[in-house]
């Protein structure tokens, strides 16, 4: 580490969350970035990624917004626009209910194309690491971090910064240091709270995400609304949304099937898996044919059992800290997993980029991102779970199996007010005032901060 190097920064985990965590550490002097991904290398799996004005904010402010522009016909705007269309779908005839208006654009893009832009913006000094799957850390008062690697290296750090997903072993050890301080402190009821926190938990819901070719839907469908129009089909104990990328090359196809009762149990199979398409064809019998044609032009659908990480009570640990999906992995009911892993990448960036942490307080600069971030970030997990009872008709306000055929049309705008209004601070609400809270915080003597 040179002279001027204030602090080494090792990121665990290459996706979005840790890419983000990296570029926007770069914009500070001093800070060394090493980042070690699992995979052989860097990639992305071919899905999309949906954005709503809140996190693109943050794309603006680390200077990627015009690279990642080339990559969409989407453009941001500040004025209300229409993001989804949706119709109730589980019948011969669906019916269109609502459109759901926005304040900005829904920024959507392939993910690959996503990540070629923030690794443009990487620093050449930057190390990336592939073939790294990290076992466990340790850490002690004075001393560098040690990482512990599965093939038996070891690499050290001062700040380490899990963005290593659903399965983390950043949060495993995280969580192993505090079950093991309660232990010696006979605080054997926390322990055990602590240790049923560390494995995700599913959540009744599985995912089947596919890439559908446009100009296949094109030459079977050419009038099929989602070519154009962002659209979910809402049915009983499941949905499928759908969405142009990539300039029109793929349309983004997500169809979910839920068994909210199951919410906790074990998932038995491979968590994420590819299907016979058949498999869940045979789920949406009945639909309207609109839903039936688009399904018919999936090839290679890829099955995810959908695990959430449990409310944390920290997300940091001395000089550790979690982030996106190793913090706090939702349902994706309200496309929030990305954008929060961004605003996340971007608040820690502004604790430790700050000109008062230093290698002493860097604790104390990691628990105001806590202190800041956890609380959002728990109220996003609860607002996606009820987006996904309200997607399914399982929702506790409109008993849909009793609405006449006469009442349904007005029961269904209703629901569509009730999604948008816990939907809604995605695009009506800001990080800034995180941030400046965070800036004050920081700036506070630390004899007078409460962390």
């Amino acid at each position: 580490m040179s002279s001027c190097t204030r602090f080494k920064v090792a990121i665990c985990g290459g996706g979005i969350g840790g890419l983000v965590t990296a570029v926007a550490l770069s914009k500070y002097p001093g800070i060394e970035v090493e980042i070690y991904e699992t995979a052989h290398k860097l990639t992305e799996l071919g899905a999309g990624i949906g954005l709503f004005s809140r996190p693109w904010e943050v794309i603006r402010r680390l200077g990627l917004e015009p690279e990642l522009l080339q990559f969409t016909e989407v453009k941001p705007t500040d004025g209300p626009v229409t993001a989804f269309r949706y119709r109730k779908s589980d019948r011969p005839t669906g019916v269109e209910f609502y459109t759901l208006k926005t304040q900005g654009h829904l920024m959507t893009f392939h993910r690959p194309d996503f990540q070629k832009v923030l690794l443009s913006h990487l620093p050449a000094s930057y190390q990336i690491h592939c073939s790294k799957r990290l076992r466990s850390y340790y850490q002690r008062n004075g001393h560098p971090i040690t990482l512990l690697f599965e093939d038996g290296t070891e690499a050290t750090c001062d700040v380490l910064l899990g963005a290593d997903g659903l399965k983390s072993a950043v949060r495993r050890s995280l969580l192993g240091e505090k079950v093991h301080r309660a232990q010696k402190e006979e605080r054997w009821t926390d322990a055990a709270d602590l240790t049923a926190l560390i494995e995700p938990s599913w959540s009744g819901t599985n995912a089947y995400r596919a890439l559908v070719p446009g100009d296949m839907l094109r030459s079977k469908h050419p009038n099929h609304r989602v070519l154009t129009q962002p659209t979910q089909y809402l049915g009983k104990n499941g949905y499928i949304i759908a969405y142009p990328i990539s300039k029109g090359k793929y349309v983004n196809v997500v169809a979910f099937k839920s068994q909210h009762e199951l919410e906790g149990s074990k998932f038995d199979g491979s968590w994420v898996c590819p299907v016979d398409k058949s498999e869940y064809v045979r789920m949406f019998e009945g639909w309207e044919p609109e839903v039936l044609s688009l399904l018919e032009c999936v090839e290679k659908p890829l099955r995810w059992a959908i695990h959430c990480v449990k409310p944390l009570p920290t997300t940091v640990s001395g000089h550790v800290a979690l982030l996106g999906d190793a913090a706090h992995a939702t349902v994706p009911h309200q496309g929030s997993g990305a954008g929060s892993a961004i605003e996340d990448a971007y608040m820690l960036a502004t604790v430790l980029g700050h000109p008062t942490t230093t290698q002493a307080n860097i604790s104390r600069s990691l628990s105001i991102y806590d202190r800041i971030r956890r609380p959002f970030s728990h109220r996003v997990q609860e607002r996606a779970k009820l987006n996904g009872l309200y997607f399914t008709f399982s929702c506790l306000e409109i008993k849909f199996d009793q609405v006449p055929e006469d009442k349904l049309l007005s029961k269904l705008k209703l629901l569509g007010q009730v999604f948008t209004k816990n939907w809604e601070w995605s695009w009506t609400t800001s990080i800034e005032p995180s941030v400046q809270e965070a800036l004050k915080l920081l700036d506070e003597d630390p004899s007078e901060t409460n962390l």
